[in-house]
């Protein structure tokens, strides 16, 4: 926060036009003023480790409200392969339906099922949707409702344009550049049907203000989460993880890796950066240990990189705090420029420094300067260039940048901050008398 935003939060503001992150306000953590109903839509359910960045917010945020009391009516899919998930809690409620042969929510469906709950007892206070999960052809009929954006077409441009600087002359050329254009426009014109936008990054609120020409009592910045008592600095969790996998303490640096090993993410690129660093500098690959957690085509491929290249496959969240804990600072090397990555958030919480990919969502609102890590441009030479910086600035300046990323992971990013901030977002548009805040 600079001097004026403070100067300001100083005074009563009012919260629909608040410019800045909800995250940084300080919100009561005592029982809320008023229990609300809300309705939920998205599209699919987290299920195990199987989880992408829109499922793993929606069940953070979601049990969270539930914990607070609120009672809350989920509309999702359920598939026939797999057990839903059951929890403890009377007040939160699932809708199920099938998924239409792309995978969506079956808008018909979905909305008889929202129409019968909104007439039973009491309408809802407040609807809210992830991303697309009730489209804006229905989404123009519910006034009380607040969208989540996990990743905008406009920021899919610079994700294009990274993948083609990225091409090998065999590669076809992609012709997306022209479409992905047209759905920006496309997006400029039916995201004004959703009543108020949720931005999960500093960057998308100024896009959705600036190009998508929302007006900014609609647009409300609020910064993904996650659970601050799994994510949490542990170092015995760490010395187990590296016994059970067999990390000598010989290594003087532990690098971490995880998400979906898909091109998009980035794994081409830090494997090509890793292969020609570990083939010109022997002292490097020999000190160096690489953690790789997740699933997908590249898995395999980076264990052909060497015997300190340890691919652990997909973790489950208990699994994953072990595995923050056993590294000495995690590498996120993302071509997607959409949405807020997750795993950068767990990563600091649990006082790692992290690495990553130089795009705006991360500039601006995770690494936002040198104190907790390091970023770098998408090519094979600036991430070479970074690994050797992590590798010879060592183990002690990592420790220092890890205290400050724990730091402002504790002031942005936990679980706590994030229900919040929607919880009183929620609020204000259910009742206007919430929409005044005064620190």
């Amino acid at each position: 926060m600079n001097i004026i935003m403070m100067q300001k939060a100083k005074e009563s503001i009012d919260l629909l036009t608040f410019p800045y992150a909800w995250n940084v306000l300080s919100f009561p953590a005592g029982p809320p003023s008023q229990i609300l109903k809300i309705g939920v839509f998205v599209k699919k359910w987290p299920h195990r480790s199987h989880a992408g960045g829109l499922e793993r917010h929606a069940l953070t945020l979601h049990l969270a409200l539930a914990k607070r009391g609120h009672e809350l009516h989920i509309f999702t899919t359920s598939s026939p392969n797999s057990t839903f998930p059951t929890y403890p809690f009377p007040n939160l409620v699932f809708h199920l339906s099938r998924p239409t042969s792309g995978g969506y929510l079956d808008q018909a469906v979905v909305w008889e099922q929202f129409r019968a709950q909104n007439s039973t007892g009491r309408p809802f206070d407040v609807v809210h949707t992830e991303s697309v999960g009730l489209l804006h052809t229905r989404a123009k009929n519910v006034p009380n409702l607040a969208v989540s954006w996990h990743g905008i077409a406009y920021e899919t441009i610079h994700s294009d344009i990274i993948q083609e600087l990225l091409r090998s002359p065999e590669e076809r050329q992609a012709t997306m550049m022209t479409e992905r254009a047209m759905k920006v426009v496309e997006e400029v014109r039916f995201f004004q049907r959703y009543s108020h936008h949720v931005a999960t990054s500093d960057h998308v609120g100024d896009v959705l203000k600036r190009i998508y020409m929302i007006p900014e009592e609609r647009v409300h910045i609020i910064l993904n989460g996650v659970d601050e008592e799994i994510f949490r600095p542990e170092l015995s969790l760490g010395i187990d993880f590296k016994r059970k996998f067999g990390i000598s303490k010989s290594r003087s640096l532990v690098l971490g890796i995880a998400g979906r090993l898909v091109k998009d993410k980035g794994h081409p690129l830090i494997h090509e950066a890793l292969k020609q660093i570990f083939m010109e500098n022997n002292k490097f690959q020999q000190s160096v240990t690489v953690l790789v957690a997740g699933d997908g085509p590249w898995g395999a491929r980076y264990k052909d990189l060497g015997a300190n290249i340890l691919v652990l496959g997909p973790l489950e969240q208990a699994q994953l705090a072990k595995f923050y804990n056993a590294i000495d600072i995690f590498v996120n090397p993302t071509l997607r420029a959409q949405g807020l990555d997750h795993t950068l958030l767990e990563a600091m919480l649990s006082g790692k420094p992290v690495m990553a990919t130089r795009v705006a969502s991360i500039t601006g609102s995770v690494i936002v300067g040198p104190e907790s890590g390091y970023t770098f441009s998408p090519s094979v030479e600036s991430l070479k260039k970074t690994l050797y910086k992590v590798w010879n600035d060592g183990r002690v300046v990592l420790e220092n940048k890890g205290k400050a990323a724990r730091q402002r992971g504790l002031q942005l990013f936990t679980a706590t901050k994030m229900a919040a901030a929607y919880e009183r977002l929620f609020l204000c548009i259910s009742r206007e008398q919430y929409c005044k805040y005064q620190k």
